[in-house]
């Protein structure tokens, strides 16, 4: 299923919002299953109830597999987003090891609730855009909202009075809202992703003109100039405003402010930026992050000037 999920997404973008309620279809059957489980083992006898417990696993496996190939496409991976792909592999794995999985939800009950909490934040992350909210606003109403679907776990798991649950849940909700928005430069643009990206002499007809990812110096102060040329992927209905932020050697040397990238275009919304004054000495390694104008970063592209 997560390979499916990968070359479809791969292939036509168009089609995520069919994957998004697929996503959201799992996590409500997998959140159903984990509250009744308890009630029906009592009744049930026990082939019952471990099919029971292989449903939840099974629903919970599923969900991750389809969850994967969306983040890591819009995951860099050598920058400080990758930790939420990193959480999804592992509890992918684990959902795929019996053994190391009833051993686990054996000493930690909590452990199903906060995998299926994962997996919802990660599909709200995703499906909000899609449905027109302003992205300032997703990820506080994501993290809260995957905070508030633990109200009947809080209160089974932890015997909380309705009133008490209600209080206390709302409360993280909130906070949690707030801190994710805070930490939103390690959080993936999902569902953006870079199609192409790379440094180049000049773009024409917006496509890039002698592309290069290693260059003499020599040549690059030939050039007089060089640009940076982005294509990026996002789903019909999607529109953000995004920049590029220049840095040589680490050191931030030029942001520029880019056009709203607008979602459905077949190989992705084309953009590009420029820098002229290329100094005395241009050796060295340039990089340009493509960010959202909320500071999440879509991806990276670098050039390696070398001195000779």
């Amino acid at each position: 299923m997560g390979l499916v999920t990968l070359l479809v997404f791969r292939r036509g973008v168009e089609y995520f919002p069919i994957f998004i309620g697929y996503l959201l279809l799992l996590w409500l059957a997998g959140v159903v299953f984990v509250g009744a489980r308890k009630n029906l083992a009592r009744r049930a006898p026990r082939a019952l109830s471990a099919a029971i417990d292989y449903t939840v696993q099974t629903l919970l496996h599923g969900l991750l597999l389809f969850l994967l190939p969306i983040y890591y496409a819009s995951t860099t991976l050598r920058s400080g987003n990758a930790w939420l792909l990193i959480a999804l592999v592992a509890a992918a794995i684990l959902t795929t090891i019996d053994p190391w999985y009833r051993a686990v939800a054996a000493r930690a009950p909590w452990m199903e609730i906060g995998l299926f909490w994962v997996g919802l934040f990660a599909s709200l992350n995703a499906a909000l855009p899609l449905v027109g909210l302003p992205s300032e606003w997703v990820l506080p109403l994501g993290g809260s909202a995957s905070v508030l679907a633990l109200l009947p776990a809080a209160r089974q798991h932890l015997r909380w009075s309705r009133g008490s649950a209600l209080l206390r849940v709302m409360l993280g909700a909130a906070l949690f809202g707030g801190g994710v928005w805070w930490a939103r430069a390690w959080i993936p643009p999902v569902p953006m992703y870079l199609t192409r990206a790379t440094f180049a002499r000049a773009v024409e007809e917006l496509e890039p003109v002698e592309p290069a990812a290693r260059i003499s110096s020599q040549e690059f102060r030939a050039w007089g100039l060089v640009a940076v040329y982005t294509a990026i992927a996002a789903p019909s209905g999607l529109s953000e405003p995004i920049y590029h932020v220049w840095r040589k050697n680490g050191r931030t040397v030029g942001q520029m402010l880019l056009t709203t990238i607008r979602g459905g275009r077949p190989g992705g919304f084309r953009t590009y930026s420029w820098k002229t004054d290329l100094g005395a000495d241009p050796a060295g390694v340039w990089q340009v992050d493509v960010r959202t104008v909320h500071g999440q970063l879509v991806g990276r592209v670098r050039l390696i000037v070398t001195a000779s």
